[in-house]
């Protein structure tokens, strides 16, 4: 009874309305309909008779038929469906209403032009309430655009388990959230550990400069070329420095109709022994054509000690911020002869402040004072080369050893290589970097070895006109 009977008035009404459960107006066929027309995927449903119910915008789309076209026909028969194919087509689809689980079948479907579609389609029962098959849906997609998506996950899962570079899907916070089994190893931690983690813990050096790459690229979309990144990889045995070749590419979202963006994915290549290979073929070239140009310019000169510091300022050039050549007072060291008092006295050096070429000093110049075990007599001594460097100390003490050892008070690391022609030691040439240099390396005393080579002929000859 309603609430005017109720109340015992007489007003004439109807019968008690039912309540509804969707909005007011709607008896919920509204938001069904809202729903299956916002799906990206074609859906129709069919009763227990195989007669069409529902038909949603996808389906629309790809077959051409409106929905007040399919919905109350008898299968697909006749219009959807060529009629040589109807009966097969129609038996493997409502074979689903008695079978567990989803269909899969494809077959080709007719469009309202008379074209052919090959879709594909999963179809499933739909259960009444006493359990038994109350009719069937069907949902379908043209081949090609299932087969696109197939691609697209099978590519994404063989980039994150099976590729042969490093790939990591970064999000809109620069953090790894995903990472394959390649880049894990390239970062030297476990594929989970990696997870979240700002990129400053995983890496020493090039941070920034990756972290500015990922950013650029949610901002501005990919880079039209691959970029070459030098970092430092923190390791349990230290830092490693590595060159990887990276590719980035921006990831947004498909479903929104907006770009958003949820990351980006990060592709890049170990060419760490490549790069080095390249700078030291490049640097090899630099130092061989150095060589040249300084014999060809050393052999215009009427002094030899001139041509010494010729020799000395070509080789300056990219390797050392100074360069000192000290000779053995008194003439040449014989192989063999006692080293112990040998004396050193100062033939040419780089000028302190502006930049130019090597100064001379005088026919009779002084012994440099150097203290006992000092590098460039330990080179005399040895007869081979010897690098020095400070090591990490502060500014102040750096300055204090480089004046201990009679260097200017900017120099880091020395590089010691002896002066030799016709079996005999005519003194030493030393090589100095300040600390915005690396220190000397072995392929560094090889070079300075080739160069003392020459200036130890030079003195030589120099020598030589000395007692003619």
């Amino acid at each position: 009874m309603s609430a005017s009977r109720r109340s015992g008035t007489t007003d004439e009404i109807g019968p008690d309305e039912p309540e509804r459960d969707g909005p007011e107006g709607s008896d919920g066929s509204d938001l069904l309909a809202a729903l299956l027309d916002g799906m990206d995927a074609a859906l129709c449903a069919f009763d227990a008779d195989g007669v069409v119910t529902h038909w949603n915008r996808e389906a629309e789309r790809i077959l051409g038929w409106t929905a007040a076209e399919a919905v109350g026909r008898h299968g697909f028969a006749g219009w959807a469906v060529r009629s040589a194919d109807a009966e097969e087509v129609e038996g493997r689809l409502l074979s689903a209403m008695h079978a567990p689980g989803r269909q899969v079948h494809e077959f080709a479907l007719l469009t309202k032009d008379g074209g052919r579609v090959l879709v594909r389609t999963q179809s499933a029962a739909v259960r009444g309430p006493d359990g038994k098959p109350a009719g069937l849906y069907c949902a379908f997609s043209e081949v090609h655009a299932q087969i696109d998506l197939e691609r697209s996950i099978a590519l994404s899962e063989a980039l994150f388990e099976d590729a042969s570079w490093g790939v990591v899907l970064v999000d809109a916070d620069l953090r790894p959230a995903v990472v394959n089994a390649h880049a894990a190893r390239a970062l030297g931690i476990g594929r989970t550990s990696v997870l979240g983690r700002p990129l400053g813990d995983l890496l020493a050096q090039g941070v920034e400069e990756l972290e500015s790459a990922l950013a650029h690229v949610l901002a501005e979309g990919a880079p039209p070329a691959p970029a070459e990144i030098w970092v430092s990889v923190r390791t349990p045995d230290g830092d490693q420095r590595r060159c990887w070749r990276c590719g980035f590419v921006r990831l947004a979202s498909p479903l929104a109709e907006e770009p958003v963006p949820l990351g980006v994915g990060w592709l890049f290549q170990d060419v760490t022994e490549s790069k080095q290979g390249e700078q030291e073929a490049s640097l090899l070239r630099f130092r061989t054509n150095q060589l040249h140009r300084a014999a060809r310019a050393a052999g215009e000169c009427e002094d030899p000690r001139e041509a010494a510091a010729v020799h000395l300022d070509f080789a300056l050039a990219g390797f050392a911020d100074h360069a000192l050549i000290d000779r053995v007072a008194g003439g040449a060291v014989e192989d063999g002869a006692a080293t112990d008092s040998v004396r050193l006295v100062r033939v040419a050096a780089t000028p302190s402040g502006a930049p130019g070429p090597s100064l001379l000093t005088g026919q009779a110049g002084l012994p440099v004072r150097y203290a006992e075990g000092h590098p460039a007599l330990q080179c005399v001594e040895r007869v081979g080369s010897v690098r020095a460097s400070v090591g990490a100390v502060r500014a102040e003490d750096a300055q204090e050893w480089a004046r201990a050892r009679q260097w200017p008070a900017d120099a880091v690391h020395a590089l010691c290589a002896v002066l030799r022609s016709r079996g005999r030691t005519f003194g030493v040439v030393t090589f100095l970097r300040g600390a915005g240099r690396s220190q000397f390396e072995r392929g560094d005393a090889v070079y300075a070895e080739d160069v003392a080579v020459r200036i130890g002929s030079a003195l030589d000859l120099a020598e030589v006109l000395e007692r003619e």
